[in-house]
Formats: structure tokens, sequence, C-alpha cells
């Protein structure tokens, strides 16, 4: 018998029991929809978070002071407020760095007539918006001037002006709203990026640092000093840089711990990308599981239908038939159900992906490398382990078969 009428006879077999064949796919189908599933969810999650980190800022260095200690407790990064206004200044803008902004932030209460809202409030200079990638929609940006005079001046995010007047789209320029009952004026209204990130601006309201130092943190911290590289290239040239300019100006002796900490944003994208590839990997390993379980469910009811078939396969070898044909119909059957499922199993997970992605108010990402490991793989479990049914019927005595009851 040739190979075609072998995939013949095996498909009629398989119509024969359609119920018990359905039932048999299902541990492929789970497998693979999961595996497909979960890779697209995790692919998804990495590029959510490589774009957020991105949007941080171009190039974008933090510098932070480190951590305070008050009996043997560590009160957290940032806690020991060693970072000035000084330090900017000492940070000079040159071939490895473009622009300098520190950063001290609180949050706020913001009223302007009936309208109210509680938001982030940024104290920096006019670099932020460099560094932020920022635009400005209306009106201007803070300036030098308005640092140094402590203006009461302020540039707001578009969700903010939604929140306080009911429409991103509504003329604020020139009013004056409160912010934990001080008076600033709107300037200026920021472009919409629509991030939903960590560094999101349009739920954000900047202001002259100076100005938030004296009117609503009440001392002259800063949290953060944003650097923005010149390029990527010359990232770890600014970060050397801005070590050694802080460790002078901070008195630091050779051989001592720094009083502050420089992220390099690359090494930030780095590390989270290792972390959300490897927790894919973990997922897809788990759901993969299922796809052994689906192998070892196809392989028991091969058994079965070796045992119902003893009668057929005593037949076809008193008439003729060899052992490789009676394997090789087996087999065959195996192998169908096992790529039927995979390709079943592939349209669910991309759906669930799908689903899950919009549901996770997330863009998942399902790669043609997934898909085929996942189908390969599916195709792989019914050749392994429909084997071991496919030679036991071959190797029946059709004697023996033909006395079967």
């Amino acid at each position: 018998m040739n190979f075609l009428e072998s995939i013949r006879v095996s498909l009629r077999a398989l119509r024969a029991n359609k119920l018990r064949s359905s039932l048999t796919m299902l541990g492929i189908i789970i497998g693979v929809a999961a595996v497909i599933a979960m890779v697209g969810i995790g692919n998804g999650a990495t590029a959510s978070i490589t774009s957020q980190i991105q949007g941080m800022g171009s190039n974008l260095l933090t510098i932070s002071s480190a951590q305070a200690f008050s009996g043997g407790v560590s009160g957290g990064a940032g806690s020991s407020a060693s970072l000035s206004m000084t330090d900017v200044s000492k940070i000079e803008v040159g071939t490895a760095i473009k622009a300098v902004a520190p950063v001290a932030n609180t949050s706020a209460q913001v009223v302007l007539a009936s309208g109210n809202t509680s938001t982030s409030i940024t104290g920096t200079t006019e670099d932020y918006a460099i560094i932020k990638n920022v635009t400005i929609a209306r009106g201007r940006n803070i300036t030098e001037q308005d640092v140094n005079s402590s203006a009461r001046v302020a540039v707001l995010g578009p969700t903010v002006v939604e929140n306080l007047m009911g429409d991103v789209n509504a003329d604020i320029i020139g009013k004056n709203i409160k912010i934990n009952n001080v008076p600033f004026q709107v300037i200026g209204v920021t472009t919409a990026t629509g991030s939903t990130g960590m560094s999101s601006s349009d739920d954000m309201i900047t202001a002259p640092i100076t100005t938030i130092q004296a009117r609503l943190i009440g001392k002259k911290t800063v949290r953060n000093i944003l650097v923005s590289a010149t390029s990527e290239d010359l990232m770890q040239i600014a970060q050397d840089s801005i070590t050694a300019t802080l460790r002078k100006a901070h008195k630091i002796q050779e051989g001592k711990d720094d009083d502050f900490r420089v992220q390099n944003q690359a090494d930030m994208l780095e590390a989270m990308q290792s972390v959300t590839q490897t927790l894919t990997m973990l997922l897809g390993g788990i759901a993969g599981i299922s796809l052994l379980v689906g192998g070892i469910g196809i392989m028991n009811i091969m058994l079965v239908s070796v045992t119902e078939r003893t009668r057929e396969i005593g037949i076809r070898k008193a008439i003729g038939a060899k052992g490789m044909d009676i394997l090789l119909q087996f087999l065959i059957e195996a192998v169908v159900l096992s790529i039927l499922g995979g390709g079943i199993g592939i349209a669910l997970g991309y759906g669930g992906s799908t689903l899950a992605g919009k549901a996770l108010s997330m863009d998942t990402s399902i790669s043609l490398t997934s898909v085929a490991m996942a189908f390969g793989f599916s195709a792989a479990i019914g050749i392994i382990f429909g084997v071991f049914p496919a030679r036991k019927a071959a190797a029946m005595d059709p004697i023996d078969a033909l006395r079967f009851e």
C-alpha cells in the first residue's frame, strides 16, 4: 500500500470516530493555544516596558541621591538628599552631554474655579523639555528667567487641562490656578503623548524648580538630576564624566562609596528586557507542559484504537499488508491529530492573545518563531507518542489478531 493510500485509510478511520478524535486533539489544542497566547502576552509586555523606558527621554542618564540609613534601616533611594542646584551647575554641557535638568517632585491638589484635580508637580528648568522630548502645543515653556526669579508660572499637561475645564482644548493660557492654595499663572500646555508609562507628561504640571522648592516643598532639595547624552554611543563617557565631577564636588575620597547614583537608560532597558524575556520563556515553558499532556493523551487513545481494531489489523495482514503499512497507518493518524490540533490551537492562541491584550490595554506580539515552534512541537509529539501504538499494531501476529474477540 502506497503512502497516499495510507493517508486515506487513516483519515477514514479518524472520521469514523469523530468525537474520540476531537477529544484526543483537545490536549494539543489547549497546549498550542496556551503557548502562543503566553508568548504573545510576554512579547507585548516586553515591547510596552521598552516603549515606556525609551519614552522617559533621549539617551537619558538619571542621577539620584544615595539611600540614607537611620538606626540601620534604609530610607530608600534618594533619601540622603545629597544633590543640590550647585551640583547641576557643575555638570557642564559639552561633547558628551546635551542637556541637564534638576527635578523636584511633589503631588498636590490643583483648583481652577469649580474644577479641581490631584496631579504630580515637577519643579525643573527649561532643559527638562529637551531631555524628556516634551513639546509645547500652546503658549510657551518655562525659561531661565522664570527659574532665576522664582516666577509662579506653570505648564500643564492636556489631561490636567481636561480635568480642570472639562475640555482639553479649552482656553486656559493666562488663567490663574491654585496649587495647594498657591496661585500660579498658566503659561503653556504640552502636546499630548498618549503615554501611560512612568514618565507621562499628559497628567503633570511643570513649573520653575526654585518656585516649587520655596512654595510647595519648603526646602531646597533636588530629588533627581536628568542628563541627556548627545548620542547613545557617548552615554558611557557622559556617565563617567558625571561621576568624576560629582565625586570631586562632594569631596569623596578615593576608595569611598559615592553618595549618589547614576543610572544609564540603556542599562535599565537591558535589565527590564532580560526580566520580561525570562518571564516569557517561563510562561511558555509552563504552557508547553500541557503539550506533553496532550501527547500522552494521543498515545493512550491510539493504544485503545489499536486494541479495538485488532481484528482489522489481522485481516489486513492476512491479505498481504506488511508491518510497515500498519505502522505507517497508525503513525499518520497520530500525526494528523497533532497537526489538526496544532492548527486549531494556533487560531485560538492568536485570538486569546488579542483579547488578553485588549483587556490589559497593551499590544500583544505573536512572532512567527513561536507559531512555528508550537506547530512543529505538536507535529513532533504526534510522531513521538504515536510510534509506540503504531509499533504495537505492526508487530501483531495476524493469526492471533484474527482470533481476538
